[in-house]
């Protein structure tokens, strides 16, 4: 790795530190570096490329809003003996506690700044004279992203689409539940689903939805903090409804009612919040049902139920 890391990053001296890690996917190692100390994912599946392309674009694109901090990524690499590296700045990182609050506003005004962005071009298109020499990121008007994102390992399906209950029914849920029907053909999950898909519509009426720059896995453990404030980390990012991010961080704790309060001053509960609340956890549900197995089975068809009483 030390020769792989001399040799991509343009590095005279390598060397292998004491912080490493890693999760259930991919495992982890700091270098330092003469060009500074950076962190090493590796994973050793023939799809790892992908899952890392995905992340880094995230990334890219949450770094770019100047809103909430994320590490630096650096650049994907072939890994020895196969699989794949994803390079990226390395962040001394502890839980989160006292900057929840903080986590909390940042995540909202992520959430916020592809509407913003649209709001201030409008204005602008409409003053004689003013912008026209400005170069802005454009506004995102649909729901999707550029790259495949991965939640897990799994690959999650971006194809741009205008209307967001289209997205999630054909892109988020469909696919889950193909997956298990290819898996273990579970009747009484699809259907659930078939009944379900009919029940949707109702969710979301009355409701104007400005496609949002999500982190799309924002769990307790892709959450830390530092000295200067939260981070996050390990984005399978997708523009789409800001509700759905509070989904996986509900289901799992490590947020306190101070993140939750912070959030909610910028992005007030909408009518309905609750419900769309399980509907984007079944996502997550069936997601782990195909990562971990049928101890998921129960949650995933209990939701279902719920949602088509």
């Amino acid at each position: 790795m030390e020769a792989l890391l001399k040799r991509e990053l343009g590095c005279s001296s390598v060397k292998a530190m004491g912080h490493s890690g890693g999760g259930c996917i991919s495992q982890g190692q700091s270098y330092d570096t003469d060009k500074g100390r950076v962190f090493v994912k590796v994973n050793h599946k023939a799809e790892a490329r992908r899952m890392f392309e995905g992340e880094m674009a995230s990334l890219t694109a949450i770094l770019e809003t100047g809103t909430v901090r994320v590490p630096k990524p650096i650049k994907v690499l072939e890994a020895p003996g196969g699989g794949s590296v994803l390079v990226m700045e390395h962040l001394d990182m502890q839980s989160l506690s006292s900057h929840a609050a903080t986590l909390g506003a940042q995540l909202a005004d992520l959430h916020l700044e592809n509407r913003r962005r649209g709001e201030a071009l409008h204005k602008e298109a409409g003053t004689v004279g003013k912008g026209a020499e400005r170069v802005e990121r454009p506004f995102v008007d649909q729901f999707g992203f550029d790259v495949v994102t991965c939640c897990g390992y799994l690959p999650q399906v971006n194809d741009w689409q205008q209307d967001w209950v289209t997205f999630y029914a054909r892109q988020r849920i469909q696919p889950q539940i193909d997956m298990l029907e290819r898996g273990s053909g579970d009747r009484e999950a699809r259907e659930l689903w078939s009944a379900l898909q009919l029940k949707i519509p109702d969710l979301f009426r009355d409701l104007d939805i400005v496609p949002a720059l999500l982190h799309g896995d924002l769990w307790g453990g892709n959450v830390a903090e530092d000295a200067s404030g939260p981070i996050i980390f390990d984005p399978a990012s997708f523009y789409g409804h800001s509700e759905y991010e509070l989904a996986i961080a509900g289901m799992f704790g490590g947020f306190s009612s101070n993140f939750y309060s912070a959030y909610h001053r910028q992005i007030p509960r909408a009518p309905g919040f609750q419900q769309r609340l399980q509907l984007y956890q079944l996502f997550h549900h069936l997601n782990h049902w195909n990562h971990f197995g049928s101890g998921y089975r129960g949650s995933s068809l209990s939701i279902m139920r719920d949602l088509v009483r």
